[in-house]
């Protein structure tokens, strides 16, 4: 497989879904084996940070969500985008933002990969690395757990268990591809329990959440709005975890299992397979 890039420059704007901070993302072409750079244009000297070069989960990485960089440079909540690059096998972009967080726009990856399909996918005269595994890699946390088993595909599959009547316990599994991502896993929005929001709220978190980009749900369902899934938060699970696993800078070929595994978790996984790189 060939190496790719967009051919065309396409702009989003939102704001983010936990500082409700209105940024603006421009997305242009990189050349082959420059990776995924976030520019951060309203810094002095607009720093760039390159995914595949970073260290990554430092301990001063925000929750409920996914950081590169520290300090004053960071890019928040990069796991919708990540993941819509991860499913056109997008290996080298620059995206240009101007505030910390990424927007949450409806709160999937649905319109990441539109705009990004917008501008056009052109394939660049290099080839593609892939992470293959080639023995168990796992990492866990007191009930959740995460691991990737050699496969000759990229899978995932994902144990959701809550202890909420309208959630309960989900297991989805899929073959991620281009086609499959977007139809399955795509529209699937973020979501958190009615009994959580207002705790958040009070804790300076999910400042650009609303019923449309965030399924609060309660006893009997999600709040103000239908789910687009019937086990649309197992789906928004699996979505994020493509995301972080995408902070390899690379595409995995593996079989990912998870069971009740979140940001934090992840970024384990993440770290003890960039050691394979």
């Amino acid at each position: 497989m060939r190496q790719r890039t967009i051919k065309n420059n396409v702009t989003l704007r939102g704001k983010g879904l936990q500082t409700g901070a209105e940024v603006t993302l421009t997305f242009k072409a990189a050349p082959a084996n420059s990776g995924i750079n976030f520019i951060r244009v309203d810094l002095p000297n607009k720093p760039l940070l390159n995914i595949q070069s970073l260290d990554l989960g430092g301990s001063d990485a925000p929750e409920r969500r996914t950081t590169v960089g520290t300090g004053a440079l960071q890019v928040q909540t990069t796991e919708h985008l990540l993941a819509a690059l991860a499913a056109l096998s997008i290996d080298n972009i620059v995206i240009e933002a101007d505030n910390v967080e990424l927007p949450g726009l409806d709160g999937s990856s649905k319109p990441f990969l539109e705009a990004l399909k917008k501008a056009s996918l052109a394939e660049q005269d290099a080839d593609r690395k892939v992470l293959s595994v080639k023995d168990v890699v796992w990492a866990s946390q007191n009930d959740a757990m995460i691991s990737v088993f050699p496969d000759d595909e990229f899978k995932v599959s994902y144990l959701l268990s809550y202890d909420n009547p309208a959630i309960g316990t989900h297991y989805f599994s899929i073959v991620v591809n281009e086609e499959s991502f977007e139809r399955e896993i795509a529209p699937a929005r973020t979501f958190c329990l009615e009994e959580e929001a207002q705790e958040l709220l009070r804790r300076g978190l999910g400042k650009g959440a609303d019923y449309n980009n965030t399924l609060v749900i309660g006893k009997t369902g999600p709040l103000h709005t239908a789910c687009r899934f019937p086990d649309e938060p197992v789906r928004h699970k699996i979505l994020d975890l493509i995301g972080d696993l995408y902070l390899l800078g690379l595409p995995l070929k593996g079989h990912v299992v998870a069971i009740k595994s979140g940001h934090a978790l992840n970024m384990e996984l993440v770290k003890k397979l960039k050691r394979l790189v």
